[in-house]
């Protein structure tokens, strides 16, 4: 009996050098998490149940146990290698199979789509009309190879300061080309719907106290013939505007429509000038801004902390392309190994709870990094020294067993 339980003592320790050996060779890989060997003891119970003096069977292999602690967290760079920073797993999907890792070093293939490096489709919500995410289903994560589309310019804003002290021109009537037949210009860039700039100039000529009249022109040409007139009171403001529908809106003040040569549809940009003033005896412009763009091209990709991806384009426009959904479990621990550092749910495990990076239960996402793996590798040397030790003492175990058998049936020693 002595030899089948020290056979059993053999078969554990190498079982625990197995382990231990895979750890070790895994101390590099990507969202590895390294796995302990448990034991249990083997006893054999009779119908009359058991003595006092009744001695055990020896040991086995009870379960490889995964240790889902942390592993350290490191810089790469890469915007799209994701290291998730507490509990959670991010989803990857083939051929409509879920599988569920912690290594998240992706990267895009010919389609656009974002995989790892089994090819493996990374799994997010999809973005919806209204600017959120459908949390309800998954979806590829792509990244767009294509422009972003212009749009054209049809609102601006302009913060400036016109001279409380100016007095009429002298030269008149009003032409851009003589300086002297308007007091104060400015310009800005806007855009038309196929996406060209163009420059808007403005002119702005006083008509003695507190009025002005103001033109605008596009790459040269007149938007308006008839001046809006814009009026300040004794302190500065901006109190009335006259413009070319008449309006009083110092919000939304038009100047008229101007149609472009590059075949583009007509531009009618609406002005908001409530927070310009007439003070004192300097000009200055301090803010312009207007809301078209040109055509983008695509110039990077950002993950934020909870999972947003979007992408950036040149045009300085951003675009949702998804949140990347993040997968826990009620037992971690019940999960199945699969390879390529992947998980499958069990009925152990449970199924899983998807939710979004930062929420309850869930660690953030840190882009541009990697998870490590978790083995420590100096616990794991102790450890293979341990189950060397036990493999050595079963092995004399078996060596005595032997020696005893040897002389109770007088066998000779062989030498």
């Amino acid at each position: 009996m002595s030899f089948g339980i020290a056979l059993s003592g053999l078969d554990a320790a190498q079982s625990d050098l197995d382990v231990t050996a895979n750890n070790i060779a895994n101390s590099a890989t990507t969202g590895f998490k390294s796995s302990n060997a448990n034991f249990a003891e083997l006893f054999a119970v009779s119908p009359q149940g058991v003595s006092d003096t009744q001695i055990g069977n020896g040991v086995q292999l009870q379960q490889v146990e995964q240790q889902f602690s942390q592993g350290d967290i490191e810089t790469t760079g890469n915007s799209l290698d994701l290291a998730l920073s507490g509990n959670g797993f991010f989803t990857v999907s083939s051929n409509g199979a879920d599988q569920f890792t912690r290594a998240g070093s992706f990267t895009t293939n010919s389609l656009g789509q974002v995989v790892n490096a089994a090819g493996q489709n990374l799994q997010v919500y999809a973005p919806t009309a209204s600017g959120a995410f459908n949390t309800t289903s998954l979806t590829n994560l792509v990244i767009p190879t294509g422009d972003s589309a212009p749009a054209a310019t049809t609102t601006a804003a302009m913060t400036f300061n016109l001279p409380a002290d100016s007095t009429a021109p002298t030269a008149v009537p009003f032409s851009p080309a003589n300086a002297n037949s308007y007091n104060q210009s400015t310009s800005l860039t806007v855009y038309d719907s196929l996406g060209a700039a163009h420059t808007a100039s403005m002119y702005f000529v006083s008509t003695g106290g507190s009025t002005w009249d103001a033109y605008e022109y596009i790459d040269g040409a007149a938007v308006n013939t008839t001046p809006v007139e814009l009026t300040y009171s004794n302190s500065g403001a901006l109190t009335g505007v006259v413009d070319a529908e008449g309006g009083t809106n110092d919000d939304a003040v038009n100047f008229g429509a101007y149609t472009p040569t590059t075949g583009a549809a007509a531009m009618n940009v609406a002005f908001n000038l409530s927070d310009t003033t007439q003070y004192g005896d300097t000009f200055g412009v301090t803010s312009v801004t207007q809301n078209g763009y040109t055509t983008g091209q695509i110039s990077g990709v950002s993950v934020s902390s909870t999972g947003v991806v979007q992408a950036n384009y040149t045009n300085g426009q951003s675009t949702s392309l998804g949140q990347v959904a993040v997968a826990n479990f009620a037992d971690q621990e019940g999960l199945q190994q699969v390879g390529n550092t992947n998980w499958v749910q069990t009925y152990a495990s449970g199924q899983p709870v998807y939710g979004q990076a930062g929420g309850a239960g869930v660690g953030n996402i840190e882009s541009g990094s990697l998870e490590e793996s978790n083995v420590d590798v100096t616990a794991q040397l102790v450890n293979m020294i341990t189950a060397q030790r036990a493999f050595q003492a079963n092995a004399e175990m078996v060596s005595t067993e032997n020696a005893i058998t040897q002389t109770v049936i007088g066998i000779p020693n062989q030498q």
